[in-house]
């Protein structure tokens, strides 16, 4: 039940499938087990018509059709369909006749394949184009002549010619009509390959001097619809008596012929023989009309020959009917089967499906980089195809469906190796002798970063002088990719170390595009002798790869310090001397000048020599180890007092020395020597520099000395001639007292201040008193607040109460008893109980 249930549910589908479109039919249900999609739709359809929702069929997606590329593939010269991938339908891109495209073979189909890549999918597509009637049945001839004798039997038979019908199945030739007549009926007979004919069959004795002509119609009728016809005329003519027919020795003629076969070559020999007297003729009837073109018979010999270009691949067989004729006008008939022999004569030909390029150079192997079809029209062993890679590459063809293979890489890629390839595909089939083909793919090796950068040398060195400048360029390190593009722009990088508590990149720096190392400031050997460094090289991929060198930079001494004196000591104040014995003999080691020099090599070669002596032929000094000894013996005569420059040298060039002061004591005992180096003057040796700055502190203090000396003479002058030009003027003298005066740096707002004064007034103003109290002392005096007077008035009329008495001062003092309005203070009396005055003579005055 369950079997019968789900039988019954399939062909619901199919029906239901078959009845979504009168003129196409998807095998949805074929797809499923063969995974072949077959359409049918009728021929002479418009171009822009639709033939199927292949994204549908298949269960795919727009964007799968769109992202895999699809597209169809067909190996034909005409493309009679397209693939719309925006709405996934296929519709007619050509006009399709079927005439044209299949002739009489049925069912006529056409196939193609559609290919979609990412990941690649091939899926086969078969179209059956359908008959439509479209083509009436065409006689080749518009009259049929025919002589036929009037002695001829009843039930005699007359072949008539065949018309052709391009169309197929019911819009093909179905039937002949015969028009109206008394002496014939027609009968209709199949030929093997399904092809129909008529002949007509004498039903009542002819009488020629009744009837000498008769004219006839022959319609051939197609079962189309509409149906379609085509006429031909027959005209016979009656003839006298003739009582044999031809008759063929064989009814059925077998023969082969090979394809390509020159013209003329004979293929068959028909024989038909007569009892009558006369000649029989030959020709070939019921024959289409390629066939026509191919073959001819010899209408005397009966020899069938080629009369055109036989080839295997159109028409494997020929069948076709050979009529033998009397000169009465009596016929017979033979049928001759022709078999076409294939010969290897088509090479293989490739087309191309699919082809990436360029590959990238990791690509696994086993990486698909291209789809071909090769197809051979010939057939047997000459269509069979072997496919293979002519040259030894890296890849290999794998063979998946019939006629595709994929070509696909056999090892991992290289580009630096190997960038480019062509890879020349050979096809040969099995024929003899074999025939082939070739194609040439360039396929380009894109790159990857997958070498790091190499130095050509695994440690670099380098030598510069001390005390070089600051940027010159040390050395040139260079780094290789063998990548290419950016995967090989390199870049330098200096590792960053520390050294000696800095970081490298104190002292050297690297260009980061030529790779140049330059020194960034001045070395000291003295401290450096020998900078190492990393430099790394970083290529611009990504992720980027780098490698790392080192670098060695040699530092060179110079002579670039003088010697330095350990011993003797040299000392500012104090006379150290060395002693010697008056009993000292030759060779006496007095002192050893010890010398050092931070310089190296030979820069640090110190020789010494005896610049001065008091007596030179008394001592001498070791060229190479300083030592000073006596060169004779010491006499009583020899002084007390002896003093040696020592120059110590180097052996830098130019060299560089260092002097130092020996003094030496001839004498048995330290009191000797003591109470000769007491009357040593003391020897101080200025320093040159020391003095100069002394010297020019004391020209700066002196002219400050003199700066403030004349500022001061100039205002003593000034106030004189100040308090003369108010002695000589007749203007009173009004003491003013401000109670506040204006910030003198400049600040707004003033600021309130409270004076207390003890003043002591004489008729000499030069002697008066005038005190100021500090605040909150017992007088205080309160200011006018209108008061607009500033502190450069007061202080100009205190200026002018120092001067000796004038005419004014004079007259004020005489009226001391009475003081006036104007010498009261505005706000209140002042109190004054302890007021004392200081007289002297007979001067008086008041307080």
């Amino acid at each position: 039940i369950i079997i019968i249930i789900i039988i019954i549910i399939i062909i619901i589908i199919i029906i239901t499938i078959t009845s979504i479109h009168p003129y196409y039919t998807c095998q949805k249900f074929g797809q499923i087990f063969s995974f072949n999609i077959r359409y049918s739709i009728p021929e002479e359809m418009k171009k822009g018509s639709l033939i199927g929702n292949i994204a549908q069929d298949l269960g795919l997606d727009l964007k799968r059709l769109r992202s895999g590329r699809a597209r169809i593939v067909t190996g034909e010269s005409i493309q009679y369909t397209e693939l719309k991938t925006d709405k996934g339908v296929l519709v007619v891109n050509e006009r399709i006749d079927r005439e044209q495209l299949c002739g009489d073979v049925t069912p006529c189909s056409f196939s193609f394949e559609m290919i979609l890549e990412n990941p690649m999918e091939l899926h086969p597509i078969t179209i059956e184009v359908l008959d439509v009637n479209d083509h009436p049945p065409v006689f080749k001839k518009t009259d049929i002549m025919l002589d036929i004798s009037e002695s001829a039997n009843l039930g005699a038979r007359f072949v008539l010619d065949s018309a052709e019908d391009p169309d197929v199945g019911v819009n093909g030739l179905q039937n002949y009509v015969l028009s109206p007549n008394d002496n014939f009926v027609l009968k209709q007979h199949v030929n093997p390959d399904g092809s129909k004919y008529a002949e007509m069959v004498l039903q009542k004795q002819l009488d020629r001097e009744e009837v000498p002509h008769l004219s006839l119609k022959l319609i051939a009728v197609d079962g189309g619809n509409p149906q379609r016809s085509g006429t031909v005329n027959i005209n016979i003519n009656v003839l006298d008596v003739n009582d044999n027919a031809p008759v063929f020795n064989q009814s059925v003629y077998k023969a082969t012929v090979i394809e390509n076969a020159a013209k003329g070559t004979s293929i068959v020999t028909v024989n038909a023989t007569d009892a009558d007297s006369g000649s029989i003729t030959y020709s070939i009837s019921n024959v289409k009309s390629n066939i026509a073109d191919l073959l001819s018979i010899d209408q005397f010999s009966g020899v069938l020959s080629a009369s055109g270009l036989i080839d295997f691949e159109k028409d494997k067989k020929y069948e076709l009917r050979i009529d033998a004729r009397d000169q009465g006008g009596l016929t017979d008939s033979s049928k001759v089967i022709v078999e076409v022999i294939d010969v290897n004569d088509n090479a293989p030909t490739i087309s191309v499906m699919s082809f990436t390029s360029p590959v990238s150079e990791d690509s696994p192997p086993g990486t698909t980089i291209g789809i071909i079809n090769v197809k051979d029209l010939d057939s047997g062993d000459n269509g069979q195809v072997n496919c293979r890679i002519e040259q030894n590459a890296p890849f290999k063809i794998k063979s998946n469906l019939r006629n595709y293979y994929t070509l696909v890489t056999d090892t991992v890629l290289d580009r630096e190796s190997v960038s480019e390839y062509n890879i020349t595909v050979v096809a040969t089939d099995a024929g003899v002798p074999p025939l082939s083909a070739k194609k040439t793919f360039t396929l380009k090796v894109s790159d990857v970063n997958d070498n790091a950068p190499a130095f050509s040398q695994s440690v670099y060195k380098a030598f510069v002088a001390e005390n070089n400048s600051p940027g010159i360029s040390l050395l040139t390190i260079t780094a290789k990719d063998s990548d290419e593009n950016q995967n090989a722009r390199i870049s330098y990088i200096l590792d960053v170390n520390d050294k000696g508590g800095s970081s490298i990149s104190e002292y050297v720096s690297v260009n980061a595009e030529s790779g140049v190392v330059h020194a960034v400031r001045s070395f000291d050997y003295e401290q450096i002798k020998e900078l190492q460094l990393v430099v790394k090289a970083q290529d611009g991929g990504s992720p980027p790869l780098s490698s790392n060198v080192t670098v060695k930079i040699m530092i060179q001494d110079q002579n670039d310090n003088s010697p330095q004196v350990l011993y003797p000591v040299q000392t500012g104040g104090s006379v150290v001397a060395e002693m010697v014995p008056r009993s000292a003999d030759v060779g006496y080691l007095v002192t050893k000048v010890v010398a050092v020099d931070v310089d190296s090599g030979q820069n640090a070669w110190l020789s010494y020599k005896l610049q001065k002596a008091t007596d030179r032929a008394l001592f001498e000094v070791g060229s190479q180890n300083g030592e000073i000894r006596t060169i004779r013996q010491v006499s009583d005569k020899d002084a007390v007092k002896q003093r040696l420059s020592v120059i110590v040298e180097d052996n830098g060039q130019p060299s560089r020395s260092a002097t130092v002061i020996v003094n030496v004591a001839v004498a048995d005992s330290f009191p000797e020597v003591l109470s000769e180096f007491s009357d040593f003057p003391h020897d101080k040796e200025y320093n040159d520099n020391l003095t100069f700055y002394l010297v020019l502190a004391l020209a700066v203090v002196s002219f400050l000395f003199i700066t403030c000396l004349v500022v001061i003479i100039s205002v003593k002058i000034y106030r004189w001639r100040q308090s003369r030009i108010l002695y000589h003027s007749n203007l009173p003298v009004i003491p003013y007292y401000p109670p506040r005066y204006s910030d003198t740096l400049g600040t707004t707002g003033t600021l309130q201040h409270v004076y207390n004064y003890e003043v002591c007034r004489t008729t000499d103003s030069r002697k008066s008193d005038c005190k100021f109290g500090r605040a909150g002392s017992q007088n205080v005096l309160i200011m006018d607040p209108s008061s607009s007077g500033t502190m450069q008035r007061m202080q100009s009329e205190k200026s002018i109460l120092d001067e000796p008495d004038s005419p004014l001062e004079q007259q004020r003092d005489s009226e001391n008893h009475d003081p006036g309005p104007e010498r009261q203070p505005s706000s209140g009396p002042v109190s004054s109980p302890d007021c004392r005055c200081g007289l002297s003579g007979d001067q008086s005055g008041g307080c």
